[in-house]
C-alpha cells in the first residue's frame, strides 16, 4: 500500500509540468498553423487612414501608403509613407523585421531633413503619436514569443483559441499578451496587451476581414484602445494589391528622403 501512496505522490508532482508542457505545445502549434496559412503572398501595397482620438473624442486623420515585402527565412520589410496632413507629409518609416535579432527601424522626418534610426531600446515608444508602439508595426515572427494555450472561448459569435504570448526580445513594453484566434481561418481577432507592471494597457481589435488571392486574409479595420489614458487609434485599410513585383530595392534606407 505504501508503494502506491509514494507513486501517487510522485505523479501529483509530475502532472502539473506535463500539463504546462502540453499547453505550450498546443499554443505553439496553433500559432504555427496561423503563420503557415499566411505564407507566399510575396509583396503587397495598400492605402490606410489612421484616425487618432484623444480622451475627449477629438480626432485627427492621416492618409498613409504602406508597402510590404515577404522575406523568406527572416522577418518582412515594411515601408510606411504619410501623405496627409501637411505637418506629416513626406514622413517615411522603414522596418526590417527579424526573428531572433533586434528589428531595424528608420524614420525620415521632413522637418529635420534627416533619417533617424529608432533605437532598439525605444521600441515601446508611440509611433507617430498613435496608440501603436514601434514594436507593434513590425511583422509578426513566431520565434519572437513564447506561447501558452489558455482555453477555448466564444468571441463576438466566433469560436476562438485563446493564447498567452510573452515577448522573448529585449526592451518590449509588454510583459505578456492574450490573443484570440478564430478556429475557422486562424485569424487574430483580438489582443490584450499588458504593461511592465502586468496591468492591462491596450486592447487591439481586428474586424472586416477580406480574403485576397483565395487564401490571404487582411483586416480592413484595426483599432487600438489604450485602457490607461483613454486614447485610441483606428486604422482603416483599402486598395490592397498583392504580387506587384516589389523587391528589396524598394525598401532601402537611402531612399527614405525621396519617398513621395
Amino acid at each position: 500500500m505504501r508503494k502506491w501512496t509514494v507513486l501517487f505522490v510522485l505523479l501529483l508532482g509530475i502532472l502539473p509540468s506535463v500539463q504546462a508542457e502540453t499547453a505550450q505545445q498546443k499554443g505553439l502549434a496553433i500559432i504555427i498553423e496561423s503563420d503557415n496559412r499566411d505564407k507566399g503572398w510575396q509583396d503587397s501595397s495598400a492605402d490606410m487612414l489612421m484616425t487618432l482620438r484623444n480622451k475627449k473624442g477629438r480626432q485627427s486623420i492621416r492618409q498613409i501608403r504602406v508597402k510590404n515585402l515577404e522575406v523568406e527565412g527572416d522577418g518582412d520589410k515594411g515601408l510606411t509613407v504619410f501623405d496627409q496632413p501637411r505637418d506629416v507629409k513626406g514622413t517615411a518609416f522603414l522596418t526590417y523585421s527579424h526573428a531572433l535579432v533586434p528589428d531595424e527601424q528608420w524614420i525620415f522626418l521632413p522637418a529635420l531633413k534627416r533619417v533617424k534610426r529608432i533605437s532598439s531600446s525605444n521600441k515601446s515608444g508611440p509611433f507617430m503619436g498613435s496608440e501603436f508602439a514601434y514594436e507593434d508595426i513590425s511583422s509578426f515572427e513566431v520565434a519572437k514569443y513564447s506561447y501558452l494555450y489558455l482555453r477555448d472561448e466564444i468571441l463576438d459569435g466566433q469560436d476562438c483559441f485563446v493564447l498567452e504570448t510573452r515577448p522573448l526580445y529585449k526592451h518590449s513594453g509588454y510583459t505578456k499578451s492574450t490573443v484570440w484566434i478564430d478556429k475557422d481561418e486562424y485569424r487574430i481577432q483580438k489582443i490584450d496587451f499588458y504593461d511592465r507592471k502586468d496591468s492591462l494597457l491596450k486592447i487591439q481589435r481586428f474586424s472586416d476581414y477580406q480574403q485576397y488571392l483565395g487564401q490571404y486574409w487582411r483586416a480592413d479595420t484595426m483599432t487600438m484602445e489604450n485602457q490607461q489614458n483613454g486614447k485610441s487609434t483606428t486604422l482603416k485599410w483599402s486598395n490592397y494589391r498583392f504580387q506587384t513585383g516589389l523587391t528589396a530595392k524598394d525598401f532601402e534606407k537611402n531612399d527614405l528622403k525621396r519617398q513621395r
